[in-house]
């Protein structure tokens, strides 16, 4: 009986704002998408881990293909991975065929062109790995800055190397140069150029908050140990020192969930809810979430709203779970405040009410 009422209060639980929520299936059909981002109220730029690059009309469901010149392995986790529509320019982010299998989380620049785009690398990460894992990959901008997550490809301590660029968070200028404000030309000048911050292991997930003007990030820990957090200039997140409350798959211990002297996330999940991607909400659709994050998961099929103050965790709301699958990413429509959803079973959802 115990175990039954738990059952139906998380059950009403994860439901919770079903009946105010509406959902529109607006195409269906897509291989292993993985990022989408806004050309304009009406278009939308669409990646497949397979490789192709798309624009899809979101009122005429015409979807095109952008014929483009990037060498990418699309192995494991490795693909054609994140997408930024800015200014018409398009900033992708990829597993770089790197030569013998290895590869690099890599990132190029090209001018939007519906036909083909011609992308220039404006960043790779060094060394390459033979790893079909670990390789984070979102993009956001900030103050003509190009904030990007370069996972550690499951190698796990390599997220401490500041001479390596695998396991860190990389800020360079939009044209690929690097600032002369990173932690390598103030107090780190060990670290490599690009480095803004270390020890993060998977992070799927990454905003600008358009309310402080910092970077969140949601990243994807091992057995357990999801966390969604704050980019800090210099500071380090601990992976594999830490643990953030996770195992290794073995069941075997990695390390404490925190200890002083590294960044502490604001929200941990014990067990894993295999986070992935996330935003800071701002529109007039849900205007009772601003500044609240929302975060995706792929385990549990869920979206989650976070709401906090000041970096510290206030509460957690689950707004529904399983209505359409692993969510691979969320984005905002300006003009409307709807949500944009892409699903690992190949459909993109407007959520609205």
């Amino acid at each position: 009986m115990k175990k039954l009422i738990i059952f139906l209060f998380l059950f009403n639980f994860t439901n919770l704002y079903s009946s105010d929520l509406k959902f529109e299936k607006i195409f269906d059909g897509l291989n292993k998408p993985w990022s989408l981002s806004f050309i304009n109220r009406d278009n939308v730029i669409i990646t497949e881990k397979t490789g192709k690059l798309l624009t899809l009309n979101l009122k005429n469901k015409n979807i095109n293909e952008i014929q483009h010149n990037l060498s990418l392995i699309s192995l494991g986790q490795g693909g054609l991975l994140d997408v930024l529509y800015n200014n018409n320019q398009v900033y992708v982010s990829y597993s770089e065929n790197r030569g013998n299998w290895k590869t690099s989380t890599s990132v190029a620049k090209g001018s939007f062109d519906k036909s083909k785009i011609n992308f220039n690398n404006i960043f790779r990460a060094e060394p390459p790995i033979d790893s079909g894992y670990h390789f984070g990959s979102r993009l956001a901008i900030k103050n003509n800055h190009l904030y990007i997550t370069a996972g550690e490809r499951g190698q796990g301590m390599i997220a401490q190397d500041f001479t390596k660029h695998p396991g860190s968070i990389i800020r360079i200028n939009l044209d690929g140069s690097v600032p002369k404000d990173n932690p390598k030309y103030k107090d780190k000048k060990n670290w490599l150029p690009e480095i803004f911050q270390i020890g993060v292991r998977n992070p799927q997930g990454m905003a600008l908050s358009p309310f402080d003007n910092k970077i969140y990030l949601s990243n994807h820990g091992a057995k357990g140990g999801d966390w969604f957090g704050v980019a800090k200039f210099g500071e380090n997140y601990g992976w594999k020192i830490l643990g953030w409350g996770g195992t290794n798959y073995s069941g075997t211990k990695i390390g404490p969930k925190w200890k002083p002297g590294f960044t502490k996330a604001i929200k941990y999940w014990v067990p894993s809810i295999a986070v992935s991607a996330m935003t800071i909400y701002k529109g007039n659709r849900f205007k009772e979430w601003n500044g609240d994050a929302l975060v995706t998961s792929l385990k549990d099929q869920s979206l989650r709203k976070i709401k906090f103050k000041n970096e510290k965790f206030l509460n957690e709301e689950i707004i529904f779970s399983g209505n359409i699958g692993r969510i691979r990413d969320i984005k905002i429509e300006n003009e409307t405040g709807d949500l944009y959803l892409l699903s690992d079973n190949g459909e993109l959802w407007r959520m609205y009410k």
